[in-house]
């Protein structure tokens, strides 16, 4: 009965990307496929939406929207901020809505969003 309760505790305690890997397993290893909205998918957010939520609140994805008239420069600060090539750094800048820098913190999400600010660039935080 222990090692129930501990099991229940585990599952409530996923995140929802554990808990879908969970339901991929019982699927394709056991051939269970929990209901539409199961128990399964429904213990993540309860025990991990907590957990994802402090995660989101501490790491930031600085996108680049547009280059702008000074695309030159946002290379230029691209390539320092994430140390890639002239080649890399170029395709990125060119390409556009890409992430530069993922999982920061804010104040170096504020920083590179400064940089690259002040070089032309289009930035959003995420």
């Amino acid at each position: 009965m222990a090692d129930l309760k501990k099991l229940a505790e585990d599952i409530v305690g996923l995140t929802l990307l554990e808990a879908q890997e969970l339901k991929t397993i019982l699927k394709d290893e056991y051939g269970i496929e929990p209901a539409a909205g199961g128990a399964v998918m429904m213990a993540g957010p309860a025990g991990g939406g907590e957990a994802a939520a402090e995660e989101e609140k501490t790491e930031f994805d600085v996108i680049l929207k547009s280059a702008g008239a000074s695309k030159i420069n946002v290379i230029k600060e691209v390539r320092g901020i994430t140390g890639l090539g002239l080649k890399e750094a170029k395709e990125l800048v060119e390409a556009g809505g890409k992430a530069v820098k993922e999982g920061v913190s804010k104040e170096e999400a504020e920083e590179i969003k400064g940089k690259l600010e002040a070089a032309g660039a289009e930035i959003e935080v995420k």
